[in-house]
């Protein structure tokens, strides 16, 4: 079988409002995640991996730090000249009327303009906010063989997690036979009774099926979004299959890896979660994997230097200094600097945050540029100088981006 020439539009303008503070200053596929990564960097990473090198990515929302991150970190990947290989920014033109981005649909219907000027034999349209391995060609390869209009990625949840999503039904042979957005009584897979279908919000499309749809989406008053309205308009009428996204072989996964990893971090508490997967002997989802790296920013400064003080089951970013104190199950982001006496326990610290000495931490996420002051506790129980910090009503702690400096 030929190998179609695919171009990749990812939904990257995401406002993020459940992720807040997070994403006070920046959209959801912008927020630093794993020490030296930004979430939109997972999808990023699966489409270089799986030789995928047409992309572009729909902005909208407070979209100047992806931008930037994207300058920085993508554009000298891909590309030097060599035809139709690019990773491009897409802000919203109002090609189409005189409005923004209206929803997921809408975003893509704007600039059909690039899918006619690419002429691809086959449009993914993938989301880019969540943490997951996944070899495209694979889901490539089940869309061609079952000679699908449209193949949604689909994952099996247990039933008591599925009104959560929106959920898939099939027929024995994966083709889609309904679809509901969080349902009550989510209808089970045909093979598994104990689980369900749930979308992952990437689809595979043909493309004059693509266009004709969100042309016809266009001129209706919908919610002009791929998983409420176009993905409904097309099954029964058109053949639209849910690829299982537990199928999918990703090279160099470890035997101890949960198999099928995809994580939604929408929300602090699962953001902050998805860190503590990363940590272990035996992680859930395992960033050293050489065959199937997730790509990431190029730190240009020092290395870490460790003076004294006690680490353990953590990750520590490229040019933090540990002065001294207590790491314990958490996510240092490059840059950081742990002063003497400090305890940090079960935390995500982004990148370029002073920890002064004494400092007590526990649950917290320290979003970048903040200088913590000496004795500060946070998390601890004991109250002492939390009041003014955002909590989270699960009970996680953010210190805000550059919230502690000026009182460091």
């Amino acid at each position: 079988m030929d190998r179609p020439r695919i171009l990749a539009m990812i939904m990257a303008g995401g406002k993020g409002d459940r992720l807040f503070p997070l994403t006070k200053a920046r959209s959801k596929p912008a927020v630093p995640f794993a020490g030296k990564h930004r979430i939109i960097d997972f999808v990023l990473s699966n489409f270089i991996n799986s030789g995928v090198y047409g992309i572009y990515l729909l902005v909208q929302y407070k979209s100047q730090s992806l931008i930037e991150h994207l300058r920085s970190t993508w554009r000298w990947r891909i590309g030097g000249g060599l035809k139709d290989t690019f990773i491009t920014v897409v802000p919203p033109q109002m090609r189409q009327g005189e409005s923004w981005y209206q929803g997921t649909a809408d975003a893509v219907y704007q600039n059909i303009n690039v899918i006619r000027d690419f002429r691809p034999d086959l449009v993914a349209v993938f989301g880019a906010d969540h943490i997951y391995r996944m070899d495209f060609g694979q889901m490539v390869k089940f869309h061609r063989e079952n000679r699908a209009d449209v193949t949604i990625a689909a994952l099996p949840v247990p039933l008591a997690d599925a009104p959560g999503f929106g959920i898939i039904e099939t027929d024995p042979l994966h083709q889609v036979v309904g679809f509901e957005e969080k349902p009550l009584h989510p209808k089970p897979m045909p093979t598994d009774a104990s689980r369900a279908y749930a979308s992952m919000g990437n689809y595979l499309f043909e493309p004059e099926l693509l266009i004709e749809t969100l042309q016809a989406d266009a001129e209706r008053t919908t919610a002009h979004d791929f998983g409420r309205t176009i993905i409904p308009a097309l099954f029964g009428k058109r053949k639209v299959f849910a690829y299982d996204f537990l199928r999918n072989e990703v090279p160099g996964i470890k035997p101890y890896e949960e198999r099928g990893y995809w994580r939604d971090v929408g929300t602090l508490p699962a953001y902050w979660r998805a860190h503590l997967d990363l940590l272990g002997e035996t992680p859930a989802f395992d960033l050293y994997n050489r065959q199937w790296p997730i790509l990431g920013t190029v730190y240009d400064g020092p290395p870490l230097r460790f003076l004294h003080g006690e680490v353990s089951d953590s990750l520590i970013g490229e040019g933090c200094r540990i002065d001294g104190g207590h790491i314990t199950r958490s996510v240092l982001g490059s840059g950081v600097r742990v002063g003497h006496g400090a305890e940090i326990h079960e935390c995500v610290i982004l990148d370029n945050v002073e920890i002064g000495p004494g400092v007590k931490l526990k649950g917290v996420i320290v979003d970048r540029f903040n200088s913590v002051p000496a004795g500060l506790e946070v998390g601890m129980g004991s109250g002492c100088g939390e009041a003014k910090f955002f909590r989270d009503p699960s009970g996680l702690f953010v210190l805000e981006r550059g919230e502690t400096r000026a009182v460091a």
